[in-house]
């Protein structure tokens, strides 16, 4: 199976699980586990090949020494997430697609000082948000640093608290009061429910969505995202608060 393959499917399976907390519960913080795995464990079953990620320093070094295949592993592997970020600065995604690509060229031109102070994917990151925000004053637009720096300065409503059962409740705390009618498991998962929380994630303010697409569909770690975005944690988790409350809101209208 392909690498595209296989990161399809974990999106799908991420995009599901998000989608199922969203709907039962009031929990819009944290982090979103990664979808179970299935089939045979490949720690015990005789004859199975197990894929060994290289550490950090191999990777560097593939690339260094111009290893073409590694170099076009970490391409597709990440241009979703590159994208993402892009699109906070410059005004389409034909634009971005066109940062995106040269950032690339900007690290393979910079690998030889590359130091190691940050971890790879952060320093190709901050690369690309160097990069579009050079972009962006090139092409005019009114870069949003204040929201994606600031986001507690622009007001906007999260879902109405009231319309969750309070902490304290002693059987369900922070449940839905008045949940969407019980639905099996399949629905949940189903490809229909998936593209919805997608539509939902692509209709979401760049900053926003970017930091959701980070965390919960690409399984970033909140350092990493801070990192990569030069966000403290106070301003990573208004945004994905507000991220996950518009989705859930799209959400709950879809299963009602």
């Amino acid at each position: 199976m392909s690498d595209n393959r296989a990161l399809d499917r974990r999106s799908r399976g991420r995009l599901a699980q998000l989608g199922e907390r969203l709907v039962y519960t009031q929990e819009v913080g944290g982090s979103i586990p990664s979808p179970p795995t299935h089939g045979i464990d490949p720690g015990t079953a005789s004859g199975t090949f197990v894929r060994v990620e290289p550490t950090e320093a191999d990777l560097v070094a593939a690339l260094r020494a111009g290893d073409e295949e590694t170099f076009r592993r970490i391409v597709r592997e990440w241009h979703s997430s590159l994208l993402h970020v892009a699109q906070i600065f410059v005004p389409t995604r034909a634009v971005a697609e066109e940062v995106v690509q040269e950032t690339w060229l900007r690290v393979l031109g910079a690998l030889d000082r590359f130091e190691g102070r940050s971890s790879l994917k952060t320093w190709v990151f901050r690369i690309l948000v160097n990069t579009a925000k050079t972009r962006a004053q090139r092409e005019g637009r009114v870069i949003p640093f204040s929201a994606l720096h600031d986001p507690a300065r622009v007001p906007e409503a999260a879902v109405d608290a009231d319309r969750f059962l309070a902490d304290s409740h002693e059987r369900t705390p922070g449940a839905w009061s008045s949940p969407p009618p019980a639905l099996p498991e399949d629905r949940l998962i189903a490809a229909e429910t998936r593209a919805v929380v997608a539509q939902a994630i692509d209709a979401l303010p760049a900053n926003q969505r970017a930091v959701i697409s980070l965390r919960d569909v690409e399984g970033w770690s909140s350092d990493e995202v801070r990192n990569a975005l030069d966000l403290t944690e106070v301003n990573q988790r208004v945004l994905l608060h507000r991220a996950r409350s518009r989705v859930r809101q799209a959400l709950e209208e879809y299963l009602a």
